[in-house]
């Protein structure tokens, strides 16, 4: 029941369920309260990488390697639009209430804004020069935030049809690593993974990175296992979850003895116990 290789989870904020996509071409949908498989969304041509949720609608979106973002009506598993345009595999999808409602990263180097009502292209960022893997969403400012080997960067949305979008900036340094991964809480602190095993802590609002983290790995695995490849916070927006290479999950909390006036964004403390979940 399980895939290949799993690329991509997430859980719904309304109903008992949990997605999961893989290499396998496979989209499942888990009910957590019996622990099973009760729908298969069948369609994409080849490895699946991305999947987020609408936050108000039953509607399930993915991307891989067949450069498509599918959209599903996830209680009858019928696929309602092929979002197609990019020219290679799209790798990270977000999705919010309001327009553009769903907006795509594709190793392609570009970020497309779709009108999920119309089912097209609404905008195509091309501010990157490689390979856009990683989109991340501010829960408050109406923003995008992208990541590319090459920077992060972000963007101010606008909610018309016509999905603007208005470029911002960069963040003031590059991490110099494939970025997999972006997350962003209230508070206004980015963080971002890399391929490499580097977690770096950015401000929001300048774009300065005030802290820098290089994950070490589990004893028994291989340097080259240090990558993080998916991050989030929690609902509280204070404790950070990395997802890394070596099999483990890692938990951060803010550094209870930095202070605001020294420190305006609060420093996080890695995780000291390296366990294996």
């Amino acid at each position: 029941m399980l895939h290949s290789q799993v690329t991509g989870i997430a859980v719904s904020d309304r109903h008992p369920y949990m997605f999961s996509c893989g290499l396998d071409k496979q989209v499942k949908c888990w009910d957590l309260e019996y622990n099973k498989v009760i729908r298969h969304y069948h369609g994409h041509l080849s490895g699946v990488y991305a999947l987020a949720l609408h936050p108000e609608l039953d509607v399930l979106m993915t991307g891989g390697r067949d450069s498509a973002c599918r959209v599903w009506d996830m209680r009858t598993k019928t696929q309602a639009m092929c979002l197609s345009g990019h020219d290679n595999t799209v790798g990270a999808i977000v999705a919010q209430r309001e327009n553009p409602q769903v907006m795509t990263g594709s190793y392609d180097s570009t970020v497309k804004l779709w009108d999920l009502t119309a089912g097209k292209c609404a905008n195509t960022l091309t501010h990157h020069k490689k390979g856009v893997r990683a989109l991340a969403l501010h829960p408050t400012d109406f923003s995008l935030l992208s990541a590319s080997a090459d920077n992060i960067k972000k963007f101010g949305l606008t909610s018309d049809a016509g999905g603007n979008a208005r470029f911002k900036h960069n963040m003031l340094r590059k991490q110099k690593t494939i970025v997999n991964s972006l997350s962003v809480n209230e508070d206004g602190v980015v963080v971002s993974g890399g391929d490499n095993g580097s977690v770096w802590f950015w401000d929001y609002e300048s774009g300065h990175c005030f802290q820098e983290h290089q994950s070490k790995v589990q004893p028994g695995s291989m340097e080259a296992e240090a990558g993080v490849f998916a991050s989030t916070f929690d609902k509280t927006g204070t404790r950070l979850i990395t997802v890394e290479a070596d099999k483990t999950i890692k938990m951060w909390k803010p550094d209870e003895d930095a202070s605001e006036e020294t420190h305006p964004n609060i420093p996080f403390v890695p995780p000291k116990d390296m366990r294996r979940f």
